[in-house]
C-alpha cells in the first residue's frame, strides 16, 4: 500500500480564501541559545488544502472532531473536467458521469485543472485560481444528494462557483467579465443564472445534510485523472473546529504505485516535487494515464 499526495504545499506563500487570514510564522526560539527551534503560527482554517466542516455554515452540525474515519476514508472517483470547462464555466453531473464511474456513496474528487494556477505551480495566477475557476449549478447539488456522495474535493479555491460567492462583489472587473461570458455562452446574465436563491449553495444546501467538501487539492492529482482509488482526508481531531487544514491522499497498491511513478518520471515537476500542470487548463493534464 502506497500513498499519492493530493495536498498542495503549505507555507507563508500559500494564499487563503480571499479576506481570510494567511499563514503567519515566527520563531520564538532558535537553536542558539535554546538548543531547539520553536515556531508560533497564526492562520485561518481556510488556507491550503482544507476540509470545510458542517459548522462552517450549519450551526448545529458536526465539528471536525466528530468526523470518523469511515467517513473520511473511502472509495473515490477522481474526475478530470479540465477539457470541458474554463474560466467562469458551469460544470454538470453529466460531464462527470461521461468521464468516470461514480458509484453511490463515493467520495468525489473534481479536477477542474485550476490547481495548475496554484501558488506552487509554474503557471501560478492567484486571481485566476481563486476568482475565475468553474463551478456547479443547482442541478449538481441535487445529483450529489441523489448519488449519496460522501464528500467532495476540488482542486480550486471553492466548491462553489466563485461568482456565486461574495467574490462577485469584491472583484467587480472579474464579475463583469463573467457576466459577459454567461451572456455569450449560456444566453443569460450571470445574475439570472446564478441568482440570489443559489448563493453558496454547495455550502448552504449541503452542509446541513452532512455533505461537506475539501478545497484546494493538488499535489500529484494529475496522475489519477478519470480513475478510481481509495482516498483519505486527515484533518486535525479538532474539537469545535468549523474547518481544518488537512492532508489528503489517494491510497493505491504497490504495483499501481510503481506504474504511476513511471508516469511521473516523465513529467515536468514543480519545485516541490509534484507533477507540474499545464498553464492552459484546456490541455490534457500532464500525467494522465
Amino acid at each position: 500500500m502506497k500513498f499519492i499526495d493530493l495536498t498542495i504545499p503549505f507555507g507563508v506563500g500559500t494564499p487563503p480564501w480571499p479576506t481570510y487570514e494567511p499563514l503567519q510564522l515566527k520563531y520564538f526560539k532558535r537553536l542558539a541559545p535554546n538548543g531547539a527551534n520553536g515556531q508560533l503560527l497564526t492562520h485561518s482554517n481556510h488556507v491550503g488544502t482544507h476540509l470545510d466542516g458542517e459548522i462552517h455554515f450549519f450551526a448545529s452540525g458536526k465539528d471536525i472532531a466528530e468526523l470518523d474515519f469511515d467517513f473520511l476514508v473511502h472509495d473515490a472517483a477522481i474526475v478530470d473536467l479540465s477539457d470541458a470547462v474554463g474560466d467562469y464555466d458551469i460544470y454538470t453531473s453529466e460531464m462527470i458521469e461521461e468521464r468516470v464511474d461514480v458509484r453511490e456513496g463515493d467520495i468525489l474528487i473534481i479536477h477542474t485543472g485550476y490547481h495548475h494556477y496554484g501558488w506552487d505551480q509554474p503557471g501560478a495566477d492567484e486571481v485566476r485560481y481563486m476568482v475565475m475557476h468553474p463551478g456547479p449549478d443547482r442541478e449538481f447539488v441535487h445529483w450529489c444528494l441523489k448519488k449519496k456522495i460522501r464528500w467532495i474535493g476540488v482542486d480550486c479555491g471553492s466548491a462553489d462557483h466563485p461568482m456565486n460567492t461574495i467574490i462577485r462583489d469584491w472583484m467587480p472587473r472579474q464579475a463583469a467579465e463573467a457576466d459577459a461570458h454567461f451572456k455569450e455562452k449560456y444566453g443569460m446574465p450571470m445574475a439570472e443564472r446564478l441568482d440570489a436563491s443559489k448563493y453558496q449553495m454547495m455550502h448552504l444546501e449541503l452542509f446541513d445534510k452532512g455533505l461537506i467538501h475539501a478545497e484546494c487539492l493538488g499535489g500529484d492529482i494529475d496522475l489519477l485523472l478519470n480513475q478510481r482509488a481509495t482516498v483519505g482526508c486527515f484533518p486535525w481531531r479538532f474539537v469545535d473546529g468549523e474547518s481544518s487544514i488537512s492532508r489528503i491522499v489517494a491510497i493505491v497498491d504497490d504495483a499501481r504505485y510503481d506504474e504511476l511513478m513511471k508516469v511521473k518520471a516523465g513529467c515536468e515537476l514543480t519545485k516541490f516535487g509534484d507533477v507540474a500542470g499545464s498553464k492552459n487548463p484546456h490541455l490534457h493534464a500532464i500525467g494522465r494515464t
